[in-house]
């Protein structure tokens, strides 16, 4: 179990400080400082290579920096229960034979009593994030059943069964249809009024750009990181994507596309 941890309400919930990390001699991160607000929503936007799942694993203490500080709500983030790190989906071993309400109910290892066994009021919670999902009659089914959307809801469940209060989402919209990004979307919207802090790595600009508070522009180093309006400009934008960025005139506007393809196939695009 983890111990108990007072959050200092005078601290931001994320507070990263001056962060460096090397992978094999090369740098993956480099001089990242920034902090987020208790309730935001922050998308990570930047290239393939650019360093967003790196950050979100040292974020969620489970890959130590070179140097610099990683703090949640002022203590160390390996501390902490208050954290819902969700990985890619390609990084999920979809034929393990356990159920959706068995991966929701990890979510409540941290809370369990010294036999690891659930108790009535875990597998209430378990209910109600399932519910809260919208998938509470999927709660049986093993989870390689589901579609891309239903994993991902399973997994922000999870995440609501855990209490967390910082949900780190690495590419949930990668490989999704329109409906079930957009569906994934509105039910982070819906959980802004239980003040959960979220930050979600994306390919889609548009999208981050329509549904996020601010936007962290990174490769490497953070480009820029502020509203959209600030940071999808198109010299900031050709900084951080260099030669694999078109830019063209939309109806919309700027019009930016990224000519590195994702591992789903699908490109980069913005209307600014």
């Amino acid at each position: 179990m983890y111990p108990r941890i007072d959050h200092q309400s005078d601290k931001p919930i994320l507070d990263v400080h001056d962060l460096h990390v090397r992978y094999n001699g090369r740098t993956a991160l480099e001089k990242i400082t920034f902090h987020l607000h208790v309730g935001e929503r922050v998308a990570v936007v930047g290239p393939n290579g650019a360093g967003k799942s790196t950050l979100f694993k040292v974020v969620a203490g489970v890959l130590p920096p070179n140097s610099g500080e990683v703090t949640v709500s002022g203590s160390q983030p390996s501390v902490h229960s208050c954290i819902a790190y969700i990985p890619q989906r390609s990084q999920v071993d979809w034929n393990f034979p356990v159920s959706v309400a068995d991966v929701v109910m990890m979510g409540r290892s941290a809370k369990l009593g010294p036999l690891n066994w659930p108790r009535k009021r875990d597998w209430e919670f378990v209910q109600h994030a399932l519910e809260t999902v919208e998938i509470a009659d999927l709660s049986g089914r093993q989870i390689g059943q589901l579609s891309g959307g239903q994993q991902q809801r399973m997994f922000i469940a999870r995440a609501l069964a855990q209490e967390a209060e910082l949900i780190l989402m690495d590419e949930p919209l990668s490989g999704l249809d329109t409906p079930a990004q957009e569906g994934l979307l509105d039910l982070l919207e819906v959980l802004r009024g239980d003040r959960v802090t979220v930050m979600l790595a994306t390919h889609d600009l548009d999208q981050a750009a329509r549904h996020f508070d601010r936007i962290m522009l990174l490769n490497l180093r953070i480009i820029a990181f502020g509203n959209p309006a600030e940071v999808l400009h198109s010299e900031k934008l050709l900084q951080a994507y260099g030669g694999r960025l078109r830019t063209m005139d939309g109806q919309e506007g700027l019009l930016a596309i990224d000519d590195s393809c994702c591992d789903d196939g699908e490109h980069d695009h913005v209307h600014n």
